[in-house]
């Protein structure tokens, strides 16, 4: 008996291994369920990126279908999608920017809030603003709360202020026909 549990328990564990890893194989990445699916999007009181003076509270998304799109100018795949943003926003979608920038942070650099305003407006202005506003989530809070991995990541927020969706990746057609267009109309009523 104590031989074959020798034997037994290694390949047990080494088969769970096994089982583990395969599943990681055929998983996608983009494929993350937010676990705030349904909520109210998180409390917060950030200001506005190009005015700091002006503060931004949740209330912000009560009452209109909004895409909000986590952003940075150092982010490459960012400014790949914001010429689609903005093509969006001429259709009429209402989306605002959730910036975030790591060389603000002291741990990383010493950057300072001018300077990230002067990148941004450089930025939007070579490729398109499509933001009603920017949030600017100076230590990341808002970001954490809604457990953004990177940049970009997009939510749909509903007029009540309920996130609806999440999306990890960028914003292009073929996503926005597959993963968000049906939801957004039904929402709008369109």
């Amino acid at each position: 008996m104590k031989k074959i549990a020798i034997f037994l328990v290694p390949l047990v564990l080494f088969l769970g291994l096994v089982i583990f890893l395969f599943q990681g194989l055929f998983s996608n990445p983009r494929e993350h369920q937010s676990t705030l699916l349904e909520q109210p999007m998180p409390d917060f009181v950030l200001p506005d990126l190009m005015n700091v003076e002006q503060f931004y509270t949740q209330e912000v998304f009560i009452g209109k279908v909004t895409l909000l799109n986590v952003w940075g100018v150092w982010c490459v795949t960012c400014a790949v999608e914001l010429p689609y943003l903005k093509q969006l926003q001429g259709e009429g979608k209402h989306i605002v920017g959730l910036y975030f920038d790591q060389d603000i942070d002291p741990d990383f650099g010493v950057k300072t809030v001018q300077r990230v305003q002067q990148e941004v407006t450089e930025k939007l202005s070579q490729l398109g603003d499509p933001y009603a506003f920017n949030i600017f989530d100076i230590k990341r809070d808002l970001s954490l709360d809604l457990g953004v991995t990177g940049a970009p990541e997009t939510y749909l927020i509903d007029q009540q202020g309920k996130i609806r969706l999440h999306h990890i990746g960028d914003i292009n057609p073929r996503v926005w026909n597959k993963k968000f267009a049906s939801l957004y109309n039904e929402l709008t009523g369109l």
